[in-house]
């Protein structure tokens, strides 16, 4: 957990072809998937890459995730969706570790961990939600309300150490 929280685009960038699918087979995906069935389903459809000879197609999504306009959400998930294996609840996951400061994991703890939050004003939005196939809409909702949270609690203490990673490692915590 300490390695994955300290992750930066720098670490990533050295990697080769090699090196990036390794990353994410050992080290990410273990790390997003913990029940051993969920990681040997993922990581079926990710050696694809290597089976069919493609993985210089996952590098390229490397070079692309490096280079993301952080703003535009849904084009940053988009773009961690096109990775074998990873749907939104996984490209969020590997989005907040890379970058902190603009996403946060958004997965089915987030969604029913919010649906507890009486009186916000996204609760409609929420509850309309399948917490077990979040869609991309769903996930830029999500990734907007703990940018939204992170920004509050910044501008309420006058500080800077709130991100949307932060606000996700909280409502994951705070799962039952």
């Amino acid at each position: 957990e300490r390695e994955m929280n300290a992750l930066s685009p720098q670490d990533l960038e050295p990697l080769d072809s090699e090196g990036w699918y390794n990353f994410l087979k050992e080290k990410y995906f273990r790390w997003k998937y913990t029940q051993p069935n969920r990681y040997v389903t993922t990581t079926d459809k990710l050696r694809r890459y290597t089976e069919e000879n493609r993985l210089h197609e996952l590098f390229s999504i490397k070079k692309r995730l490096l280079a993301l306009d952080v703003s535009d959400i849904k084009g940053c998930l988009d773009t961690v969706c096109e990775i074998h294996g990873l749907g939104t609840a996984g490209a969020s996951g590997l989005l907040s570790l890379i970058y902190p400061h603009a996403f946060g994991t958004v997965d089915q703890f987030m969604v029913k961990a919010l649906r507890d939050v009486s009186g916000a004003r996204y609760t409609p939005l929420i509850e309309k939600m399948n917490p077990n196939n979040l869609s991309i809409k769903n996930g830029v909702l999500l990734i907007e309300v703990m940018r939204r949270k992170a920004d509050e609690l910044n501008s309420t203490f006058k500080t800077s150490f709130w991100t949307p990673r932060k606000i996700d490692m909280i409502l994951w915590i705070s799962r039952d």
